[in-house]
């Protein structure tokens, strides 16, 4: 089965659970369990030998204890910054006694960890491809991840929620870290310790994830065959659920393990059986590539009758409604005999329902969002609106993603109309090819800059990249110089 088939089998929005592997995929600064583990070592010994020692101890039948190793390592590591307080790790000593003295007690190794991890960049050659990731997240009810770095929830813009929120959350637009994260380093999970502590603790939570795989597709990106995460889920789901059932076999249905194959751009969907100890052979699906890219287009396309986001901000609603307070509820199925109030959720046939949407003003404000997350189902309430032929609408770029827009061509000629008046204006900074050197030279008059930009972005002087930043950036998005540039931008952008 291709994968584009297997996807618009999906009758309810899919779950990311995501490994390692991604953050290694994309960032320039990530590392894998025993990579991370050996770096740190290495730093503190200066060579891999003490750590070679640790995985010679920790080795049983071919597999490495990292838990136990970890243990190990965070006690050397603790031991050692005591003894030698200025040294090399002088900040991680000093962020460490300043917490004591707080009465945060967190390990110096994971302070170190948080360090390590805090900050990173993207790679270059991923960037494009980490874009259409993104566009995913329409999709995406919520996230499950390993990681402790923030990179996944950061493009997603889900909540990241650590320990015990998980079992006060929301499931969608929620990102559950199960293992800690470097925002909140005293909740990593990396010791043997620490597993010990968990696996106590997990049964509930266990729980909050088990309902979230018997409603939703589960897609695994970032890990392989053998990992020991995908072979726990699988044995904790098989525990509760019995392996012969309806409900298994929906849930295997809708398993998904994405392998990385290096230079492969196989789509084909395949089933695997999995041997899970002390359990019966578990089959599943898995799909074998690196065409990562087409993957998330398909995930992208997926169109189910209500979207994700739309979700996430009904969800919002009723949360603050089951909080109390002043928020009046009123439930009709006539909007029109509602009275004004701070929050309405309407419930209702499509005879008796008027829907609200984003106005021309708030497409507008939102332009580089619906355009990175390819938002058709909203864009294609753009024929509702009326546009002037006086007002400022970039049509182009969300024409590229939904291409039913009846009064396209109405749009488009207004559109064109607009650049061609702003092509005539007086050009007021010839010689200038960047936005800030426009801002700095004093001798043009700030209600002269906007047309210089202008001016300079339609003769491709100044970057389009460039006009994006400042156009990201820019505090009022309702005033007409945002909407203007908007259009420049758009123009350029995607129809030029």
């Amino acid at each position: 089965m291709k994968i584009g088939e297997f996807v618009n089998n999906f009758k309810n929005h899919p779950i990311l659970f995501v490994g390692t592997g991604i953050s290694l995929r994309y960032l320039e600064n990530s590392f894998t369990w025993d990579g991370l583990l050996s770096y740190i070592s290495n730093q503190l010994k200066g060579n891999d030998e003490f750590y070679y020692d640790l995985k010679y101890k920790y080795q049983v039948n071919g597999e490495y204890d990292y838990p136990k190793i970890a243990t190990d390592l965070e006690r050397e590591f603790d031991l050692i910054l005591q003894t030698d307080r200025n040294g090399k790790f002088k900040k991680i000593n000093d962020r460490f006694y300043e917490n004591i003295k707080k009465g945060v007690n967190i390990s110096r190794f994971k302070l170190f960890i948080t360090d390590l991890l805090n900050k990173y960049s993207i790679k270059e050659s991923k960037r494009e491809e980490m874009l259409e990731l993104q566009k995913v997240r329409k999709n995406i009810g919520s996230i499950i991840t390993t990681n402790y770095d923030t990179f996944i929830e950061d493009i997603f813009e889900f909540k990241p929620l650590i320990g015990n929120e998980i079992l006060l959350s929301n499931p969608y637009g929620s990102a559950y870290k199960i293992h800690g994260c470097i925002d909140e380093p005293d909740k990593i999970i990396i010791t043997n310790d620490d597993y010990i502590i968990f696996n106590e603790k997990y049964e509930l939570i266990r729980a909050q994830l088990l309902s979230l795989f018997i409603h939703s597709p589960i897609i695994f990106l970032g890990y392989n065959l053998g990992d020991k995460n995908i072979k726990s889920i699988l044995k904790t789901i098989f525990t509760y659920v019995d392996a012969s059932s309806e409900m298994a076999k929906k849930i295997r249905s809708n398993f998904l393990l994405v392998e990385y194959e290096e230079n492969s751009s196989n789509l084909e969907v395949v089933e695997h059986d999995i041997d899970i100890e002390g359990m019966a052979t578990i089959r599943i699906n898995k799909i074998k590539t690196d065409n990562y890219t087409e993957l998330y287009r398909h995930l992208e396309k997926l169109s189910l009758p209500v979207s994700a986001m739309d979700i996430r901000k009904v969800q919002n609603v009723v949360k603050e409604i089951f909080a109390g307070g002043d928020i009046e509820v009123s439930i009709t199925e006539d909007i029109d005999s509602l009275k004004n109030g701070e929050k309405v959720l309407a419930i209702g046939s499509l005879k008796t329902i008027k829907y609200e949407y984003h106005t021309a003003e708030e497409m507008m404000m939102n332009y580089f969002k619906i355009i990175e997350e390819s938002n058709h189902q909203l864009l294609r309430l753009i024929e509702k609106h009326k546009i002037q032929s006086n007002q400022f609408f970039p049509i182009f770029g969300f024409y590229r993603i939904q291409q039913e827009i009846s009064n396209y061509e109405r749009l488009k000629q207004i559109q064109l109309a607009k650049i061609k008046s702003l092509k005539e204006l007086n050009d007021f900074a010839p010689n200038h090819h960047s936005i800030q050197s426009i801002y700095d030279d004093e001798t043009i008059s700030n209600s002269n800059k906007i047309s210089a930009i202008v001016k300079g972005v339609l003769a491709r002087r100044i970057e389009i990249s460039d006009l994006e930043t400042f156009l990201k950036s820019f505090q009022n998005k309702k005033v007409t110089d945002y909407k203007k540039l908007l259009c420049v931008y758009d123009y350029v952008k995607y129809y030029t």
